[in-house]
């Protein structure tokens, strides 16, 4: 098993920053990637970002690859989402992800994905 924990949520105003950071704990050796979907009120959770566990490949969303970098910290197993000029339409549950698959099939196993952290809130008032 392997256990994700996020943090990092909070209350931004729109134009500002905000980093989460997942903690991955457990049999790390099976992940393949971490990475990153959000969920807004009332709609599906979708695919933001992710990286390679063992080397530097990532996905980021095109929707959000000028504002969002994803990146991993080797010796804290800790993957971050760095998060720059935030919008309202940012504001969403932030759930981390991990599997034994790449970025890319992240991106395409969406909801199956294996394991996931409990998410943490992310708002930006309008």
């Amino acid at each position: 098993q392997v256990q994700l924990l996020e943090s990092g949520g909070g209350l931004v105003q729109a134009g500002y920053s905000l980093t989460l950071a997942c903690e991955a704990s457990g049999r790390t050796w099976n992940l393949g990637s971490v990475g990153w979907f959000r969920q807004a009120p009332a709609k599906e959770r979708e695919f933001v970002a992710a990286i390679s566990w063992s080397g530097p490949n990532t996905l980021v969303q095109d929707s959000v690859k000028d504002r969002f970098t994803i990146s991993r910290d080797v010796d804290s197993n800790t993957v971050y989402l760095q998060m720059n000029n935030l919008k309202p339409e940012d504001t969403a549950t932030y759930y981390c992800a991990g599997d034994r698959v790449t970025p890319y099939d992240m991106n395409i196993r969406g909801l199956t994905i294996q394991y996931w952290g409990k998410g943490t809130l992310v708002t930006v008032p309008s």
